[in-house]
């Protein structure tokens, strides 16, 4: 932890302290500090990260994959403090863009613990990986082969496979990007042909994933194109790159023992290859919780409507974008002596912009609130500040982040 709190993009920042809560009363210790955050005079919506979290996401990966090095993928939450955390833990880092390069290579990271993770590359964003040596990459088209020999020859590839359909999954990339089995062998000969360097296979099950077999059959199939790119007489392949859409919790487990005994049935007799996922909702998902403002009210017999300060094109585009089920829970805590099975009505929950298609919830039951309460919203950190925009004048990067460390 004291890595973490000394690390760049964290040591110069204000950092809280709490004391995490157990069983039933896990969130106690997080709602206890937005009360305090909001007794000092917050007014409008803002994040609480927890740092702590993140360390001990950290330990249970190299607890159940201790033979897969983690690379965490910055676009499901780029926060500076959340890549200065991991860079401090020793995680390496999937990039998709320049930005994202920039932004890890600005913490001190080593451009050789990055992989460019993204199989369709701009050739701009392609020759600033040369320049600063991120020589690793994926591809899944004889096309993007062309591209790297003309914009990067230096750089290794990744064949990009598709993984089986894993049925679940909450964003299935396998409709994006992987080579079919079919375009395995071809692949493998473009890039032999253009003489470029195809140091491994990566693949994806789609993110969020909860059926853990579907890892079995993607890391069967990577070992199939391992063995065609042998028996072509290319150079031994030396990574394997089993993506991410890891959960934290009991689904991660499954998965991990799923991994553990496919790669020692698959690769065991192969010691020499490294292997790294790419985890960004493992991360980043259970540690921040949002808290946001009631703004607005109107009440219509029995029926009530809220209106917040952030919504559907704030951080809470993953209603929309990334499946997230919301659950708000009211700040206000019951008084002593006071009724805690108050009545609750069916109520509406609006974001703030003028589209009506900002619905956070509907026919949700709270109890009754007024204007200047604050719904607290779990599970905040993937793919939610990430993907906010400034629709209607209301930005997503004006809600603030507070850092804290849970005990």
């Amino acid at each position: 932890m004291q890595a973490v709190l000394m690390a760049p993009g964290v040591k110069d920042k204000k950092v809280l302290a709490f004391k995490r809560g157990k069983g039933k009363d896990a969130d106690a210790g997080v709602t206890a500090l937005i009360r305090d955050i909001v007794a000092g005079g917050a007014r409008s919506a803002f994040h609480v990260f927890d740092l702590a979290k993140v360390v001990d996401l950290h330990r249970g990966w190299r607890r159940a994959l201790p033979d897969v090095r983690p690379c965490y993928a910055v676009k499901c939450n780029p926060d500076g403090a959340m890549l200065a955390a991991l860079a401090a833990l020793g995680a390496g880092f999937d990039c998709a863009s320049r930005a994202e390069i920039e932004a890890v290579l600005a913490l001190g990271v080593r451009p050789a613990t990055i992989v460019y993770a993204n199989p369709c590359k701009p050739e701009a964003h392609l020759e600033y990986a040369a320049e600063v040596g991120v020589n690793l990459t994926t591809y899944d088209s004889e096309e993007e082969v062309a591209k790297v020999r003309r914009c990067h020859p230096r750089c290794e590839l990744l064949l990009r496979i598709k993984a089986p359909d894993s049925g679940d999954a909450k964003v299935d990339l396998g409709l994006k990007y992987g080579a079919n089995p079919d375009e395995v062998l071809p692949l493998l000969r473009a890039a032999q042909r253009e003489g470029v360097a195809v140091a491994g296979v990566s693949f994806h099950v789609g993110s969020g994933a909860s059926r853990a077999d579907v890892y079995r059959g993607a890391i069967e199939a990577a070992r199939a194109a391992f063995d065609a790119a042998a028996a072509l007489g290319m150079p031994p392949m030396r990574v394997l790159d089993i993506g991410g859409g890891f959960m934290a919790g009991r689904t991660f487990d499954e998965a991990a023992a799923v991994i553990n005994r496919a790669l020692e049935r698959h690769f065991g007799d192969i010691p020499c290859v490294e292997v790294i996922g790419e985890p960004g909702r493992y991360f980043a998902e259970t540690a921040f919780t949002l808290a946001a403002r009631v703004i607005g009210k109107r009440t219509r017999g029995e029926l009530r409507e809220y209106w917040i300060d952030d919504g559907l094109y704030g951080s809470l585009n993953c209603i929309l974008m990334d499946h997230y089920v919301p659950r708000p829970r009211p700040l206000a805590a019951a008084a002593a002596g006071e009724d805690t099975t108050a009545t609750t009505h069916a109520s509406t929950v609006f974001g703030p912009t003028c589209d009506s298609l900002d619905t956070v919830v509907t026919g949700y039951q709270l109890p009754e609130m007024s204007v200047g309460d604050w719904l607290v919203f779990d599970d905040m950190g993937a793919y939610t500040t990430a993907a906010g925009s400034n629709f209607n004048g209301f930005a997503t990067s004006a809600i603030k982040i507070h850092l804290a460390y849970s005990s």
